[in-house]
């Protein structure tokens, strides 16, 4: 068996130090559980919880009452995203570490790790999913192959053009063109959660903040569309609470993690 794989750092919404030990294997799935290893949850949308408190639904969390593990997708979209369906990853800290806000921390970790195959999950139809007020969708359709592409709209004023971005299911171009883009903030967004005394650990150095007029606050983009390059990873992170890869065609209109668990909900409840 591979050696355990080993990262830590801060968590997002705790601002508290956060470790985690990837332990892959060949079977059983992907499973979080406490540094003990006594409790645990499976990675799947199963066992998807709402996150509480003001940012609540702003990242995943699996559990239950007895033990629940927070801002899992960037983890979950790096082995999604490098084809890694089985392993135990024990957790120090209830949340996992946000590092630069990019998958890229964990794909660099997992760079080289093999594990069996996941098992496909293939539709039989199209599933779609509206937030009718914000005109949110996403859909995904039967295919013979991945491709998954996430449509970013922000209003007009916000900074932020419209921006797509598109992913063929391969690893090489998960680690080269998806994992490394980051999580980002409106500015308005960051400084009314910085009065609501909400992330005093952060700077804009450290978190991508994006200005009225598009530019990064202190800071650089690493792609002409990263914010819908993390859009994407996170959708590719939360798809993976399927258990295995999505085979299909998935377009993703202006959605959140909210309307991705659903559409996982869907898709799960209609396999038989």
């Amino acid at each position: 068996m591979p050696r355990p794989i080993e990262i830590s750092g801060l968590g997002l919404f705790s601002a508290r130090p956060a470790r985690l030990e990837i332990r892959p294997s060949d079977s059983g799935g992907i499973r979080f559980v406490d540094a003990s290893g006594r409790m645990g949850t499976p990675a799947t949308i199963a066992h998807q919880r709402t996150s509480q408190g003001p940012l609540g639904g702003r990242n995943t969390v699996l559990g239950d009452e007895r033990f629940s593990v927070a801002t899992v997708e960037h983890c979950m979209s790096a082995l999604a995203g490098l084809n890694i369906w089985h392993a135990e990853i024990a957790v120090d800290g209830g949340e996992l570490p946000i590092l630069d806000g990019s998958a890229s921390g964990f794909a660099d970790a997992l760079r080289g790790v093999r594990s069996a195959p996941g098992s496909p999950i293939r539709l039989r139809s199209s599933v779609r999913v509206e937030h009718a007020s914000s005109g949110a969708w996403i859909e995904a359709s039967p295919s013979d192959r991945i491709l998954y592409r996430y449509e970013l709209r922000y209003p007009a004023g916000s900074g932020l053009p419209d921006q797509d971005y598109a992913w063929d299911g391969s690893a090489a171009s998960y680690s080269g063109q998806i994992a490394p883009a980051r999580t980002f903030s409106l500015e308005a967004e960051a400084l009314a959660m910085r009065a609501a005394g909400l992330f005093p650990h952060l700077t804009a150095r450290d978190m991508l903040v994006i200005a009225p007029d598009g530019s990064a606050i202190e800071n650089a983009f690493r792609f002409p569309e990263e914010p819908a390059r993390h859009k994407l990873l996170d959708l590719i992170g939360d798809l993976a609470l399927l258990g295995g890869p999505l085979i299909a065609d998935v377009t993703a209109h202006k959605s959140s993690h909210a309307l991705t668990h659903e559409l996982c909900r869907r898709i799960a409840g209609a396999r038989p």
